[in-house]
């Protein structure tokens, strides 16, 4: 089987509308990752010239207490919300590269499987064997980057799950140092 020149440059135009398309995945999740951080600038902004207003205007040293006892539980609850997004962008981003790097290996291995057929159409009498051994090959990789995916998969479903539950306990924690902070204010 001969390659012609059209083939190559199929191939070609092929890979670059491939790592176009990738880039174009991980250059969104960027976007929102820094749309993310872009708001949570301004809202830190915004909320450090109100509570210093509020810390300035304040007329005695148990109204100073009080405020600074109120600025650790939101100041929690947007840091867990914060981390909350952050993963939920990086999990869809990679879900989308994933995807699309799936279905790139699915066509790569159709293009290959189709060629592998056609040489052994064209292949001189009593190369069966090479035949057989190069599609037994193609089904060993196939296979074997088939467990790696599904492990790679089970890896990112136990990292998130960890993420999930270490978020949870942060959030119990502050909580509970901030009902801390809330009640030692209180005793002053």
């Amino acid at each position: 089987m001969t390659i012609t020149p059209e083939q190559i440059a199929a191939a070609n135009k092929a890979n670059l509308d491939a790592l176009v398309g990738f880039a174009q995945q991980a250059f969104k999740g960027i976007e929102q990752l820094v749309e993310l951080n872009m708001a949570a600038a301004r809202s830190t902004l915004d909320d450090a010239a109100e509570k210093t207003k509020a810390a300035l205007s304040a007329k005695d040293p148990q109204e100073f207490l009080s405020l600074q006892a109120n600025l650790l539980q939101p100041a929690q609850e947007k840091a867990v919300t914060y981390g909350k997004q952050v993963a939920d962008i990086a999990a869809a981003t990679q879900a989308e590269v994933t995807k699309f790097a799936e279905a790139q290996v699915a066509q790569a291995q159709a293009q290959f499987q189709s060629m592998v057929e056609a040489a052994a159409k064209n292949a001189p009498a009593g190369s069966e064997s090479a035949v057989a051994a190069v599609k037994n090959a193609m089904a060993n990789a196939t296979s074997a980057f088939d467990a790696v995916q599904k492990a790679a998969k089970q890896a990112a479903s136990v990292a998130e799950a960890n993420f999930k539950t270490l978020s949870a306990s942060a959030e119990s924690t502050a909580q509970a140092a901030a009902d801390v902070v809330k009640k030692t204010t209180k005793r002053a």
